[in-house]
């Protein structure tokens, strides 16, 4: 049985020539597409230094190259860790020396602010822009579209989702595979950002829990 989150949710697409996103510009995306973005984002990943069970955060604004993003993590057996933009570079360096991130992508406007802040945590750093552009996007297209996405047990970890702190520091909750795909928003949803409209199966309460908004 497949315990992935990303093939567990991809398998369940019946027809990949569907679509899954559409932008205001008039975009659209079909699965077949996403899983060939997701493929090279996970390729680039990996070059990169992620192994299963690294843990990669990103500060990025909600995006569809920040659902790519997350999807290869997944894909490539990694954790993802999403942090709210609105983080001050004094709490971005205490969630990363806490979580320990193998990599760290941020926004092109934020990595003079950030570069160090990350380094000094011992993660590479990386960007990548709403529109799917930065160093990231420029590695991930070098790569193949094609990738065997890495085995994981239902209890292995695919995200960390930080509290907000409210009573206290915040505190890093974990989240495994069958805890993601057993959320019904995970297998079945339709949700809107700023920039596009998502339909279909990839909405995890990633996004809720971690206040990446």
């Amino acid at each position: 049985m497949e315990t992935n989150l990303f093939n567990r949710i991809s398998s369940s697409i019946d027809n990949v020539d569907s679509i899954c996103v559409s932008t205001p510009a008039g975009r659209a995306v079909t699965y077949r597409e996403l899983f060939d973005q997701t493929a090279q984002m996970a390729n680039a990943l990996v070059s990169l230094g992620l192994r299963p069970g690294d843990r990669l955060a990103a500060q990025v604004e909600k995006s569809f190259s920040a659902i790519v993003l997350y999807l290869a993590t997944v894909r490539a057996g990694g954790v993802f860790l999403p942090l709210n933009t609105a983080y001050t570079p004094p709490e971005v360096e205490y969630f990363l020396r806490d979580a320990g991130p193998k990599l760290f992508i941020c926004d092109p406007g934020s990595l003079t602010t950030l570069s160090l802040i990350a380094e000094g945590a011992g993660a590479k750093v990386l960007t990548l822009d709403a529109n799917g552009q930065g160093g990231l996007a420029d590695e991930a297209a070098s790569h193949l579209s094609e990738f065997r996405t890495v085995d994981r047990a239902a209890d292995d970890l695919a995200a960390m989702l930080y509290t907000s702190g409210t009573t206290g520091r915040s505190k890093g909750a974990m989240l495994t595979h069958d805890n993601l795909f057993s959320n019904p928003p995970s297998r079945k949803s339709s949700f809107e950002s700023q920039n596009t409209t998502y339909r279909g199966k990839f909405r995890t309460n990633v996004n809720r829990g971690s206040r990446w908004n």
